[in-house]
């Protein structure tokens, strides 16, 4: 069933690998690319392996592509050392992505490095006593945490000599996109849903790239992209979320790498992670099972639950029903960054769930903005409509006794509020007075 479900979804894409193997190939002149301790492609449906390039699904059963590494004689305590004393962003872990060893000094957004925040304030409101963090990815240069997974496909489209940069979006890849390309000189041409909050449109357009609303929804932009990149008009483009997939989902890794760190080279019991396309925490997931294969951190149990809007939940619907089947649905939520009613990756976030001991869950338009708020209050976060989805979850999922309040549980806001400020939008005065204390008084402020 998850084979003939794959070759659904990706029977599209499989007939644009020889087209863009072969733009790839021109661009670069046929040369071997250095990508570090990345080796190969590997299928993660039928392990089948094909050389690096700029391709996304298996020849042999439309499966998806990811990197295979070699990670052989890395000693861990040097390891660790070297990763300390690297830069603070993402490149520190450049010897666990498939980067040039030289990567820090090229043109990137360098993102990454974000805080990790202990919420003492929001563990009291929640009952949380075996520590709480939030882990505040609203502090990457295009403040949200698609910068990270963009900074690591540019550098794939630079290793493929494309030069024009370009994406599906429900809004903040796209402006992650256009900053990155501005940063590096590319070109690009990002594509959107024609009906995105204004502030994120606002953000993708401000870099100077094409912009193109699409009439329709995410998962219509995405067929558009598809078929564009088998397309002579799309030859020399790098999709990060496309033909530069396998790279560019590695950069979700490097959240659970800092994670760890910042925990003092630990696993945290539990992770509530938000699920658009299922990519985030599917390569949260890999991350950690590198540092424990690697030796950076003790090889002990941690849970992982997934986070959805109800107004698009396809993943906890499957979850609950019992399925490995993840049916699409049509969106209607205001959380829109996590509006993908077909995710590519739903039933890897199943299997990982289910095999951690996690769960996926899925929280109504009302408790979004409620947790939005909460978040904010309680630990001074304005966080986007997909942070009030994570916090929402977790609220859920602890009063319903299936996330553990005696565990350290690191939940993950991946946006800044002032992206989706029309969620909040009934947020306002506490009152208007006259400049004099009586009125001060009067207004039940003193």
């Amino acid at each position: 069933m998850r084979k003939m479900r794959r070759k659904g979804l990706a029977s599209m894409a499989v007939q644009t690998v020889a087209s863009t193997t072969n733009s790839g190939n021109a661009a670069n002149g046929g040369n071997t690319v250095d990508l570090g301790p990345a080796t190969a492609l590997s299928c993660r449906e039928c392990g089948h392996r094909v050389p690096l390039g700029p391709v996304f699904a298996c020849e042999e059963c439309f499966g998806p592509l990811e990197i295979a590494y070699d990670f052989s004689g890395h000693d861990a305590e040097e390891l660790r050392k070297r990763i300390e004393a690297g830069p603070s962003n993402i490149w520190r872990y450049a010897p666990l992505l498939p980067v040039p060893a030289d990567v820090a000094d090229k043109p990137n957004i360098n993102p990454g490095w974000t805080r990790l925040v202990k919420a003492d304030n929001l563990a009291r409101e929640l009952g949380v006593t075996g520590g709480l963090y939030v882990k505040d990815d609203s502090g990457n240069p295009t403040h949200s945490f698609k910068d990270r997974v963009v900074a690591q496909a540019l550098e794939a489209a630079r290793a493929f000599g494309f030069t024009t940069l370009s994406c599906s979006s429900t809004g903040n890849l796209a402006g992650a996109v256009g900053a990155a390309a501005a940063r590096a000189g590319f070109r690009s041409c990002v594509f959107i849903p024609h009906d995105l909050e204004q502030g994120k449109i606002v953000m993708a357009a401000v870099y100077g790239g094409d912009l193109v609303g699409i009439e329709g929804n995410y998962d219509d932009v995405n067929r558009f992209c598809s078929e564009l990149i088998g397309d002579p008009a799309g030859e020399g483009w790098g999709f990060v979320n496309v033909n530069l997939r396998p790279y560019y989902a590695e950069g979700s890794k490097t959240l659970a790498y800092e994670i760890c760190e910042q925990l003092g080279w630990r696993l945290p019991d539990q992770l509530v992670v938000p699920i658009a396309s299922g990519s985030q925490l599917t390569k949260i997931d890999k991350g950690l099972r590198e540092l424990i294969e690697l030796g950076l951190v003790e090889d002990r149990p941690y849970k992982i639950f997934g986070a959805q809007a109800e107004g698009c939940s396809p993943v906890s619907t499957a979850y609950k029903a019992g399925h490995d089947v993840v049916r699409p649905q049509k969106p209607d939520t205001i959380a829109k960054s996590l509006a993908i009613g077909n995710p590519a990756d739903g039933p890897y976030v199943l299997d990982i769930a289910r095999r951690t001991g996690g769960a996926v869950e899925d929280v109504d338009d009302g408790q979004i903005v409620d947790a939005i708020r909460l978040l904010a209050r309680t630990e001074g976060i304005f966080a986007e409509t997909a942070g009030g989805v994570t916090v929402g979850v977790t609220k859920k999922l602890i009063e319903a006794g299936v996330l553990d309040p005696s565990l350290t549980t690191v939940v993950l806001n991946t946006g800044d509020g002032l992206k989706t400020l029309d969620a909040v939008a009934g947020t306002g005065l506490t009152a208007t007075i006259r400049p004099n204390l009586d009125s001060f008084r009067e207004a039940g402020l003193a």
